[in-house]
């Protein structure tokens, strides 16, 4: 009973500290990235990747949640560039995180019966991907391809999503696989050596 109150515990504290950084690099903008794409990159999804893998389904979510909850009040509040404003559909900015993390999970918890390493990389690609591609589509799906044209009758919507995909879901995708890869690392080798220790006692 002590046991699993402790684990309740730890988990909620974990959610709340890599939520809490997630909104933490967001508000500083330090989650941000100049890139030759002219947006930026952001590594504001990798806490909630990093919580899927080491602490479950329920942690990535719960960590999930608070990053769209700090997209949508930050969408409503201060607005920086005008497809902001389609973040305060809460089907743009907080579904997409909220579904992305179980996604990583279910991909790690697979492939981790293979190898541990080799699932965290593949999750946090795959994930970032994810995550992109559930953003994009709500974006198309809630607005029309004009949030993404402009407007423009000469520029597709696919051609759009296609250079967004390439110039900054690629990008994030391979910040996420090394971050999420070394804090990871980190994690499963501290526990590791405990359990070494404690069956050799």
């Amino acid at each position: 009973m002590n046991t699993h109150h402790g684990s309740y515990i730890r988990k909620l504290v974990i959610t709340g500290a890599l939520g809490a950084l997630a909104v933490f690099l967001g508000i500083t903008r330090l989650g941000f990235f100049p890139w030759i794409s002219g947006a930026s990159i952001t590594v504001l999804h990798i806490p909630a990747i990093i919580g899927a893998v080491l602490e479950g389904p329920f942690v990535g979510l719960g960590i999930g949640t608070i990053f769209g909850m700090f997209s949508l009040i930050q969408a409503n509040i201060a607005p920086v560039t005008p497809i902001d404003i389609a973040f305060r559909n809460p089907l743009v900015s907080l579904l997409p995180r909220m579904l992305f993390p179980l996604i990583t999970w279910a991909i790690f918890h697979f492939v981790s019966k293979w190898k541990k390493i080799p699932a965290v990389i593949i999750a946090s690609v795959a994930g970032t991907l994810v995550h992109t591609i559930l953003v994009l589509g709500m974006l198309v799906l809630t607005n029309g391809s004009g949030i993404l044209t402009g407007g423009d009758p000469s520029i597709t919507v696919w051609a759009v999503l296609s250079a967004i995909f390439v110039a900054n879901g690629i990008p994030e995708a391979l910040a996420a696989a090394v971050l999420a890869t070394l804090v990871a690392a980190a994690q499963l080798g501290i526990s590791s050596r405990k359990k070494s220790r404690l069956s050799s006692e």
